[in-house]
């Protein structure tokens, strides 16, 4: 009997801090009117002095477990998409594990910038249908803001700090009716193009944290063509067409890429969730927290087929196809 990961909670987690755009007018060369044009965002959160990942990342954790209606002890697996971890080791997710009360199984991070939620599941999901995991816990959770150079207004204004989580369940494939649970996950990068988003430092390199650095132009045609080529494939891969979303959940890393995919998509924008425009671009945290939204306010119902989708720096990205 084959078995499918089927996602049974989502919770999320903002730190309390928000800076408006008006804000990082008095700190850079920008405006409100700017930054909206540009992105689409109007304000972000940013954790407070000493709130680390891990605590997002615990936040998030407890009410994705209370909305599957199990504890940190039922779980055999911790998958956490991070590019901002506590320590360089051990791992966030380790954190994680103890503050949940998990005793056993494996946990561990995961680091593919903004597709980083993405590959997670994937993680979870693989481990799940090969019979390694039977309760898995994915995470997304950034503290982006400890990586930006405040004086860079082409990417200070773009990010924000929090977290998302899902927990998979694994349950028999139904062989009759319609599947229900993660139908497909489809990975890429493409390490040529790493020059166009990164972070100038590393324990190996400079010894220092760095900052971000982006080439936007450049990511941004990168995204257009990379999520319209992935979306294709997962759906070519399941034997769906463009007409059978419901729902699109993409990486909300600019509100112009978002519309971008829609329309390739031919997606109205009323089946597109966003949340750009109060969270800004949370990395790996994204996805897993305009899910959780979306979920939550009940646009997310069973029977739903949900689209995933990334693109982040390495250049790495990918699709995960979901039926609620």
């Amino acid at each position: 009997m084959s078995i499918r990961s089927v996602i049974v909670g989502c919770g999320a987690h903002l730190p309390a801090k928000i800076v408006t755009n008006d804000d990082l007018a008095k700190l850079v060369d920008t405006s409100d009117e700017w930054i909206q044009q540009r992105t689409g965002i109007k304000q972000r959160h940013i954790a407070a002095d000493g709130e680390l990942t891990s605590d997002l990342a615990i936040a998030a954790s407890q009410k994705a477990l209370e909305r599957a209606g199990i504890s940190g002890a039922d779980l055999d697996l911790i998958v956490l998409a991070t590019t901002t971890p506590d320590q360089t080791f051990p791992a966030t997710a380790a954190t994680v594990q103890a503050k949940l009360g998990m005793l056993g199984g494996a946990a561990f991070d995961v680091q593919a910038v903004c597709s980083g939620f993405i590959y997670a599941l994937a993680i979870a999901d693989n481990f799940i249908r090969v019979g390694q995991a039977k309760n898995a816990l994915v995470i997304g959770a950034e503290t982006f803001s400890r990586i930006l150079d405040w004086t860079d207004r082409g990417t200070c204004v773009l990010f924000g700090d929090g977290a998302g989580a899902v927990v998979l369940k694994a349950e028999p494939a139904s062989e009759e009716g319609v599947r229900r649970g993660i139908l497909s996950t489809h990975l890429h990068s493409d390490g040529r193009h790493r020059d166009l988003l990164y972070v100038d430092g590393g324990v190996s390199s400079t010894k220092t944290v760095g900052h971000v650095r982006m080439n936007g132009k450049e990511v941004f045609r990168h995204a257009v063509q990379r999520l319209a080529e992935v979306v294709d494939e997962s759906l070519t891969a399941n034997g769906l067409t463009q007409a059978d979303i419901d729902w699109l959940v993409p990486h909300q890393a600019n509100r112009r890429i978002i519309d971008s995919t829609a329309r390739k998509l031919s997606l109205s924008t009323d089946k597109v969730v966003v949340t750009v425009a109060r969270h800004g671009n949370t990395s790996a945290a994204s996805i897993p927290l305009a899910l959780a939204e979306a979920v939550e306010d009940g646009r997310v119902r069973q029977g739903d087929l949900v689209l995933l989708e990334a693109m982040g720096g390495g250049l790495t990205w990918g699709a995960a196809l979901v039926r609620w």
